[in-house]
């Protein structure tokens, strides 16, 4: 058992350390794309027919707001369609239906598409309004976003005869109503700049979003369609679709913002079906991408990016042994150099700390430093303590266990002032996973007791950061909760 224990730490701290090192390498490219010059294409002089698809699901809280947003886009109306794609149990449908006439009357060609049938979750919504939509292209928003007049007229003309996809970054509406917005904010942020900017610049795989970008129809149709058989739909048919030769645009400089999950609850149903989501694509693809004909540089890229999520699984694994080894140290010294190689492992500290203070200096321009060192502590313990959660999402999707699509509820709540109090898609709950992040808040806490005793000080600050991490993570999810 202690052999055992020792091989799978060891292998576990040994798979950060190289996920931490292809984090810095996309930071280099990044620093260096950063310095390159971009080609902005002509401004349009012809409108191709454009299909928006808003596929809905029991969100009255913001629907109103989302369909407001899209009547405002300043595109020819006689080449503009909107298809509200609407599964809703609730009286989201109501509201539709209220504002319908109104939208029509100002010349919109507007569709209701309701389905009683939600076959496929979110996936199947597109795809059943891929059947009959009129349009050359396919742009998609999710509800919680509110993308500006002239969308269309920017992102339109970047399509060549090849782009299949141009995809625009998140912004956050309500970044600061608490620490748990500033805190998905701060991690999309250096998703939305270096991740997905580095990888374009380097050639490999970068994703479609879900929302807040374009498809050209012909892209979607020849990847094969979309497929409800993951629960990151968007990731799947993104690495579909770029192995079959078409070509993926990011454009970091046009936002489009979208609110936050705001409860700890919510932002778990959101980071559950990315996580196991992103396990099953790659689950599914990653064997194609391995057997195509790209450089083998792409095939690294694209294994770090299908299986990033895997991170949280060799944590919750290094976190959970490490306790143990302080033990199996001091009955066996000779598995000490493990201890002393911590040196090696401070560099893959420094490489993801690199890697959130490029991001940080490109979002926060006023205050970088300040807002550096106030928020990177509390991201990466947070992130620590969310290890149980999105661990498990992601083995449930490695060894394909199949569960429906959970939506994120939105609140439409900015700042501190909104109240959620008779929000209908929360209520008090405690889950048998929160129960369990309580307890290894506790695990932890004696792993910084054993440490004392045995004067072993070196994993001190590593269990101090874990039972924090769950500590708050449990805070926070008893806190409230919410059913969709």
């Amino acid at each position: 058992m202690t052999i055992l224990i020792t091989i799978l730490y060891s292998l576990s701290l040994l798979y950060i350390f190289l996920f931490s090192l292809g984090q810095l390498h996309l930071t280099w490219i990044y620093i260096h794309d950063q310095k390159s010059k971009k080609n902005v294409p002509p401004a349009l002089k012809d409108y191709p027919i454009v299909t928006v698809q808003l596929p809905i699901f029991n969100e009255k809280y913001v629907v109103e707001r989302l369909l407001d947003a899209i009547s405002k886009f300043n595109y020819p109306k006689d080449k503009l369609e909107i298809q509200i794609l609407d599964d809703s149990t609730d009286e989201t449908t109501e509201i539709i239906q209220r504002r319908l006439m109104e939208l029509k009357s100002l010349g919109l060609d507007i569709k209701l598409v309701h389905r009683e049938d939600r076959t496929g979750y979110k996936a199947g919504a597109l795809a059943h309004g891929l059947g009959f939509a009129r349009g050359e292209f396919i742009a998609i928003f999710d509800a919680d976003f509110i993308p500006a007049p002239d969308f269309l007229i920017k992102t339109l003309p970047y399509f060549s005869i090849k782009v299949g996809v141009v995809q625009t970054r998140w912004g956050h509406i309500n970044r600061e109503y608490s620490i748990l917005t500033q805190l998905q904010a701060f991690g999309l942020d250096a998703h939305f700049s270096i991740e997905q900017m580095a990888r374009k610049a380097a050639g490999s795989f970068i994703n479609f979003n879900g929302t807040c970008g374009v498809w050209r129809k012909s892209c979607i149709e020849d990847a094969g369609g979309w497929s409800a058989d993951t629960l990151t739909e968007d990731l799947d048919l993104s690495y579909r679709a770029q192995l079959k030769g078409w070509e993926f645009l990011y454009l970091e400089e046009i936002v489009t913002p979208g609110e936050l999950p705001v409860i700890m609850p919510a932002i778990k149903s959101q980071q559950y079906r990315w996580n196991k989501g992103a396990a099953e694509t790659a689950r599914k693809n990653f064997g194609k991408v391995w057997r195509s004909r790209l450089p083998l540089k792409n095939k690294i890229h694209a294994f770090f990016h299908l299986f990033n999520s895997s991170v949280f699984v060799f944590l919750l694994i290094a976190s959970l042994l490490s306790v143990p080894m302080l033990f199996i140290k001091q009955q066996h010294p000779e598995v000490a150099w493990l201890f002393h190689l911590g040196i090696v492992f401070l560099l893959g500290f420094f490489s993801i700390t690199v890697f959130y203070w490029v991001a940080t200096k490109r979002f926060y321009l006023e205050s970088p430093r300040k807002t550096f060192f106030s928020l990177y502590p509390r991201f990466l313990i947070v992130s620590m303590g969310l290890s149980l959660h999105n661990g498990l999402a992601v083995l449930e999707g490695l060894i394909g266990r199949k569960t429906a699509f959970v939506r994120t509820p939105k609140f439409n709540v900015t700042n501190k002032k909104e109240s959620l109090l008779g929000n209908s898609y929360i209520r008090l709950q405690i889950t048998g996973g929160a129960l369990i992040e309580g307890l290894l808040s506790i695990y932890f806490i004696f792993g910084i007791a054993a440490g004392v005793w045995l004067r072993d000080g070196g994993l001190i600050f590593f269990h101090v950061m874990l039972a924090l991490g769950f500590g708050s993570v449990f805070y926070f999810s008893v806190k409230t909760s919410f059913h969709a």
